[in-house]
């Protein structure tokens, strides 16, 4: 059993090239050692590799489908035929009818890359955009080319906005985190939904609209900012309580609010 989880490990983290076992080692060892000298840390490490792994996962792991058909949505080509090509919770034949609300599992998450990188910018100020473009050179090897270059773009347009605000703004940590993601997150779903829809097109011929939709966009808005408003209230509480310095990143003449 230990070989087999072993090579699972090793098939995962070389994204099923274990012959560049060696090159992938060797190229985490000196993220992690580039990230320390730049002032990241725990936060830097998390916020790296949240990005890889969520663009990974939106050629990987299904959508769940809420309105329409109740099924998971496992294309062939994701190499899951041999359990199914689609699970469905009703009988819904071999097609599920592609419509309906769409929601992929890690949506939530997504929502606290937003966040997390707000904390990121704490260790490693205007650093952040250095860890920023080294998630994205390790999406590259792990995700699909298409799906990268709209996360890219969405991450680069909203991460300008996000930074303008969380540098400049005169509001405590709590609020910060709160308004940076609002004024982030609709720019971010945008371009990336629409690069999401654009890769299903290309690679399965889906026709356009099969992700980007309003209900789509609705709702990853709405787990985002779940996300932001749970973890801005667990800091504010922190900031109350005394245990956090919510202006320590702010020179002292814009701690005003």
């Amino acid at each position: 059993m230990l070989p087999d989880t072993l090579d699972a490990f090793i098939g995962f983290a070389t994204n099923n090239r274990p012959y560049l076992l060696l090159p992938v080692c060797a190229a985490f060892i000196a993220t992690l050692v580039g990230l320390h000298k730049l002032g990241g840390r725990g936060w830097a490490i998390i916020y790296v590799a949240m990005i890889p792994f969520l663009n990974w996962s939106f050629g990987v792991v299904p959508n769940m489908q809420f309105v329409g058909p109740w099924a998971l949505e496992i294309p062939k080509a994701f190499g899951f035929g041999d359990i199914a090509s689609y699970f469905s919770l009703v009988s819904a034949g071999e097609d599920p009818h592609p419509g309906g609300l769409q929601l992929h599992p890690l949506t939530l998450i997504t929502g606290l890359v937003f966040v997390i990188r707000d904390f990121v910018q704490r260790e490693m100020k205007q650093m952040v955009l250095v860890a920023m473009a080294v998630a994205l050179l390790w999406s590259m090897y792990y995700a699909w080319i298409v799906i990268v270059i709209a996360s890219g773009l969405a991450f680069f347009v909203s991460e300008f906005f996000d930074w303008l605000l969380f540098t400049f703004s005169k509001m405590k940590l709590s609020k910060r985190i709160l308004w940076s993601s609002a004024v982030a997150t609709p720019i971010d779903t945008s371009i990336f939904l629409y690069g999401a829809d654009l890769a299903k097109q290309l690679k399965y011929g889906l026709e356009a609209g099969n992700t980007f939709t309003l209900a789509n966009w609705i709702v990853f808005m709405t787990g985002k900012m779940v996300g932001a408003v749970v973890v801005s209230h667990l800091v504010r509480r922190r900031e109350d309580a005394g245990k956090i310095n919510p202006y320590d990143d702010i020179p002292a003449q814009s701690a005003a609010l």
